[in-house]
């Protein structure tokens, strides 16, 4: 029964509509929810690290980087829409996300913050 809960809130999560202002154009907030938030952190590995200290010698973007940021970026909002969801909402407005990097006796980990206000939203 519980994995049949978990899967509906997936299949919900799809379709919330997220926006990093206060409002939807066509649709009224009908009811406020919560404030849902996720944090993702995860780490970064030797040869990751090592191709872009190369990067950094000569310049240019880090595409390893790149890539693993957008990834725990999307985990954060796939988790983010699940506790809106979870919550009974179908939008989330004022979504701000917020990266930092966690270092240090060579250890490097990314970090995702991402929060917003879970609503019920309608048409008008």
């Amino acid at each position: 029964r519980k994995a049949r809960e978990e899967e509906k809130i997936v299949l919900m999560a799809n379709n919330i509509l997220v926006t990093t202002t206060d409002t939807l154009a066509g649709y009224r907030i009908v009811e406020y929810k919560d404030v849902v938030s996720a944090n993702i952190v995860n780490g970064s590995n030797f040869f990751a690290d090592w191709k872009a200290s190369i990067t950094d010698i000569f310049g240019g973007q880090s595409g390893t980087y790149q890539r693993k940021l957008h990834k725990i970026y999307e985990e954060a909002l796939r988790r983010l829409k699940e506790e809106a969801a979870d919550r009974g909402a179908n939008a989330i407005v004022g979504l701000k996300v917020d990266f930092g990097e966690v270092s240090g006796k060579d250890v490097q980990m990314f970090m995702v913050l991402a929060v917003g206000t879970a609503v019920r939203i309608e048409r008008e």
